[in-house]
């Protein structure tokens, strides 16, 4: 027995699997059967492994979209953020950094910007978890498709997968010797080169190589002659594969890759230019008009860097038994980044650099019995380890402009020369505060180690009728320690105590002799209150004002170390997640389920500088004498993620279509929430996310020479419960971000050119109904409606040529929005590319 004839599918369904692939996929590969008397078309059979056993898509009775390589090609998917062009359903958005990554299905999806907080949508490469969205944004390889699995997956992956699940599958070694170069160039000096080479060595060994080197030049411009054009792309990659088959029954597959990225991102625009805005263009700091957002230029001083090393290995073993397979995959990565960028995104030097280097090495094995053969009970038993360390080092540096900046506010706002009285009254030398040498540094680590136990049962009742349950059970601890060095001299004094602290005390007297003339003494006090009743109560008033205005710059506070006395530093999580379903084949062509599924992820630790302690623990922590000047409070980590679902769905085929339909109701309760609020992360529980929804895809396919699909998704998301939300309570509002309506249309139309060239011209528009970006900026919103086109042509000789366009009608929009860096009014933003165009030649042997 071969391992492609290992596929444990009922023969029954065989017949079912066409046409469905194209209602996920666009597999496009078709005949006309000459011999019958009315036209009938054979479809590719399209096999996925979402349930962890192979099974036709059409025999699949779970949510899952299914991209197949010819549609990655024509479509000019390059890496996963490509993806979303062709699977509505999935969103996903860079951020800040070439490595900031967050993805998003039905909604659901966090992950970025933190190294603590691990995805909610896990991606998992040939079986290989990626925790975090800096190991996930290389160049695909030359793949075999990419599953898309809506809603929560933690009974089938052992990791995270909440909101679902991104399923890579590359392309395994072949015996035949085979190969192919590609080469392409488009605008914005767009150069690209990808090539491929696999042969057998033997009958029983095979082996594959593959490489690709992606540049191009940035497309916003910089006001600084020795800034760069931002947002480029410089990154490359290699990766080899050996495939060892000894016997019938046994199958080794070895992958180790490694890939570079060294890009200049991420360029900023302004949406809202704020009362500080003013502030900036006093002291001859450029400042991006708001009226044009989308002018693709960024007014940063610094040069950005942002590199990533990212490298891996990975072993799976399939061995057949009577009755039964045995997998295991064992796997070792390495993700190194660092970033620096101009976090103020003005003309002024107000803030020089936001630094973060991760080092993040993970070791994932897991081990699986599947059944084989047709059964009336079908099973799959296994095991999942993970365990990851990380370290973090990040900081900030003060630009030499700060000082002036802070100055400058506070004249604006009536307290000329403020800054210099606190720092004679604090004893501290002119000009130390917010000088351009001060820095923060915080380093955190982070041991994680987690094991994961699952079991599914299908129960054929019935040639049509199945039962399934599922049962995960996840144990995961966590073991964190967090400190800094903090050079902000202001962040250290003590203005909170105004009406006992010695520097409010100081202030006053000091207020008290400017008014008056006289020192501050009780009788000279008395004195004026006699004269003039009431003096005191409005220089106090002042003073308040005045340490209330200086409270607004102690953005970055000491930070109290952990693990202490009080809080341990430690989380151990564990929880049982389930999965049932009932599938029934309506006939040949229609198949209906029903299922109830819950998901699971475990604690995510803030690991950042405004990671605060919890209030309930600010008592002892006094207690202990650990607080610091100016403690205050918030999180140390989020609780888990637990998402339920309950969903509907057909599956139906017909002569020259099909058309694929779910119903979902989906909920996670306490989604772990990161928002940024101007000067640094908050990372908390929403209560409760929910959303009803429906997904549709479909496809006709008339002739040999059309293909149309349709795929749509509509949902009502609301925040069922959002009391705490940052910035207000955002009980029974709708989640920013959330399209209602997700669309993708798609036309391929094949046709013959002179002697057997086969070709095709393809187009594609996305769209998505607007919606406000971020939930803490209300008014900034987005709407999408994207247009793409590519033509090809394969020569008989193994040449091949196409041209392709995206965003070709230039569709403006904002990725994400955030309140401006110590700007209080200012809102800041990024846009989505602007038109990308290009021709690729390549040949294939």
């Amino acid at each position: 027995m071969t391992y492609q004839s290992r596929r444990g599918v009922r023969a029954q369904l065989l017949a079912s699997v066409a046409i469905s692939g194209l209602a996920f996929g666009s597999a496009g590969a078709f005949a006309q059967d000459q011999d019958s008397d009315e036209d009938e078309f054979s479809f590719e059979e399209i096999m996925v492994t979402a349930q962890k056993r192979p099974q036709t898509l059409q025999a699949t009775p779970i949510a899952v979209s299914v991209t197949d390589a010819s549609t990655i090609e024509r479509a000019r998917v390059l890496d996963i953020n490509d993806l979303q062009s062709v699977v509505p359903s999935l969103r996903v958005w860079t951020l800040q950094t070439s490595s900031n990554t967050n993805f998003a299905i039905r909604g659901f999806g966090n992950g970025a910007n933190n190294a603590g907080i691990e995805p909610s949508v896990g991606v998992f490469i040939d079986g290989v978890y990626r925790s975090r969205s800096a190991a996930q944004i290389s160049d695909l390889p030359r793949l075999e498709r990419i599953e898309v699995l809506r809603g929560p997956q933690s009974t089938l992956f052992g990791k995270n997968a909440s909101a679902g699940v991104i399923s890579i599958v590359s392309a395994a070694p072949s015996y035949e010797t085979e190969g192919s170069i590609t080469a392409s160039y488009g605008n914005y000096d767009a150069r690209t080169l990808k090539a491929y080479f696999t042969t057998g060595l033997s009958d029983t060994f095979a082996v594959s190589f593959s490489g690709g080197v992606n540049k191009r030049d940035g497309y916003i411009d910089t006001l600084e002659s020795n800034v760069p054009a931002l947002n480029d792309r410089n990154r490359w990659n290699i990766r080899g594969q050996a495939l060892w088959e000894p016997t019938e029954d046994v199958r080794f597959r070895l992958i180790a890759d490694y890939n570079e990225i060294d890009e200049l991102c991420c360029g900023v625009t302004n949406i809202i230019n704020g009362p500080t805005a003013g502030a900036i263009q006093f002291l001859g700091g450029a400042v991006l008009d708001d009226s044009d957002p989308f002018a693709f230029v960024s007014p940063i001083t610094e040069i950005p860097i942002n590199t990533v090393e990212d490298g891996g290995i990975s072993l799976q073993a399939d061995i057949d038994f009577e009755g039964f397979s045995l997998t295991s995959i064992s796997a070792y990565r390495s993700n190194d980044s660092f970033n620096d960028t101009e976090a103020d995104y003005t003309g002024l030097s107000i803030l020089d650099a936001a630094k973060n280097r991760a080092n993040i090495n993970t070791y994932t094995q897991e081990i699986r019995l599947t059944s084989t053969g047709e059964n009336t009970i079908d099973w799959m038993v296994g095991g999942y380890y993970f365990k990851e360390d990380i370290l973090q080092v990040s900081g900030l540096e003060y630009g030499a402009d700060l000082r002036a900046y802070f100055d400058t506010l506070l004249a604006f706002g009536g307290s000329p020369g403020i800054l210099g009285t606190l720092e004679a009254l604090s004893g501290n030398a002119p000009g130390s505060f917010f000088s351009g040498d001060t820095e923060t540094v915080e380093s955190f680590t982070q041991d994680n180690e987690a094991y994961s136990l699952f079991a599914t049962v299908d129960v054929h009742v019935t040639d049509r009728l199945t039962l399934t349950g599922g049962l995960n059970y996840t144990n995961d601890k966590k073991t964190v320690t967090g400190s800094t060095v903090n050079g902000d001299i202001l962040s250290s004094i003590d203005l909170f105590t105004v009406n006992n602290g010695l520097i409010p005390a100081a202030f006053f007297g000091a207020g008290f002799q400017g008014a008056t003339g006289l020192a501050p003494t009780p009788a000279n006090i008395a004195f004026i209150e006699g004269v003039a009743p009431g003096t005191s109560a409005a220089i106090q008033a002042g003073v308040t004002s005045s340490i209330q205005s200086l409270q607004a710059l102690q953005f970055q506070p000491q930070f109290l170390a952990f693990p202490n006395s009080v809080e341990g530093g430690k989380t151990a999580d564990n929880k049982l997640t389930w999965t049932a379903r009932i599938a029934y084949e309506m006939n040949d062509n229609i198949n209906v389920y029903f299922s109830a599924a819950t998901g699971y992820k475990a604690t995510s630790w803030n690991l950042s500088r405004d990671s605060r302690p919890f209030a309930a623990d600010i008592g002892a922590l006094r207690s202990a004498g650990l607080t610091q000047n100016n403690q205050s409070t918030g999180t140390r980590f989020a609780n888990p993620e637990l998402a339920t679902v309950y969903e509907f769905g057909m599956k139906a085929r017909f002569s020259q279509g099909a058309i694929n339909v779910a119903l979902f109701d989906q909920t996670i309760k306490d989604f772990q929430s990161n928002i940024f609020l101007g000067t640094g992360f908050v990372l908390g529980n929403a209560g409760k996310q929910s959303t009803k929804g429906v997904e549709i895809d479909a496809t006709w396919v008339p002739s040999e020479s059309f293909e149309f699909r349709f795929a749509g998704t509509f949902m009502d998301p609301i925040y069922d419960s959002f009391v705490d939300a940052p910035g207000g309570d955002l009980t029974g509002a709708k989640p920013s971000g959330i399209p209602s309506t997700s669309l993708s249309l798609a036309a391929t139309y094949f046709f013959e050119l002179g002697d057997g060239i086969q070709s095709y011209i393809r187009s594609d528009w996305a769209y998505e109904s607007e919606v406000q970006v971020v939930d803490n900026i209300p008014g900034v919103n987005r709407k999408v409606s994207t247009f793409n086109a590519s033509m090809g042509f394969d020569f008989t000789n193994g040449v091949s040529f196409s041209v392709w366009g995206r965003n070709i009608f230039n569709d403006q929009y904002f990725l994400s929005a955030f309140p401006g860096v110590i700007q209080s009014g200012t809102f800041n933003g990024y846009v989505n590319p602007p038109r990308m165009w290009g021709a690729s030649l390549g040949y294939k042997f």
